[in-house]
């Protein structure tokens, strides 16, 4: 019989697993027996949480977008002021978080983005996390412009965060969250100076 308050450890160990053999040898030859083997539990572990590969694939990549809110939440929770600009400077900041960009994030967000093409359960997943970005974004922008220009601004904001995340992710050196964020930022920027150009 487990021990009482294993799963949670277990299901972490499986996730962690899954993300570095992913990082090694891609998603295709991530078997459920080498996840196994790295976690330090046997195959069936898997079956039992999971209910196979796609399974731990799907929680894998939940984990990864609680990291990436709970990234977005910290840095708003540290803002000096309550601005717009403030606010998706944080959100452009938790999208290149450590939790983000390292090696077996990077690789198990192209892995995932592949696989929901063709499977349902994480095209949902991806979908909620598309409209997500888009819709905070945009809400923040509409504190700044008018609704037309607000939705503009956030389909580029959004395009800008996932072009540079994905050039970054597929370079041989791996993402610089440095560089790309200040790529966003300095984006920002000029739209904040159009901003005061045109409406104020």
């Amino acid at each position: 019989m487990p021990k009482v308050g294993m799963e949670p450890i277990r299901r972490q160990q499986l996730i962690e697993a899954t993300m570095t053999a992913i990082d090694e040898v891609g998603l295709h030859d991530a078997t459920v027996i080498r996840i196994a083997r790295r976690a330090g539990v046997s195959a069936g572990i898997i079956s039992h949480y999971f209910g196979g590969k796609d399974g731990l694939l799907e929680a894998t990549m939940r984990q990864i977008l609680r990291d990436l809110n709970d990234a977005i939440a910290a840095r708003r929770r540290a803002l000096a002021n309550d601005s717009p600009k403030a606010r998706l400077q944080a959100i452009i900041d938790g999208n290149f978080d450590r939790s983000q960009v390292t090696g077996p994030a990077a690789k198990t967000w192209l892995a995932f983005w592949a696989s929901s093409m063709h499977k349902p359960a994480l095209a949902r997943l991806q979908y909620i996390n598309d409209r997500r970005l888009y819709s905070n974004l945009r809400h923040h922008f509409r504190r700044a412009m008018p609704a037309p220009e607000a939705e503009q601004a956030a389909r580029g904001m959004a395009a800008m965060i996932d072009g540079l995340w994905l050039r970054g992710a597929l370079t041989r050196e791996g993402l610089d969250a440095t560089e790309a964020r200040q790529v966003a930022n300095a984006h920002l920027d000029q739209l904040f100076a159009q901003i005061e150009e045109a409406f104020l």
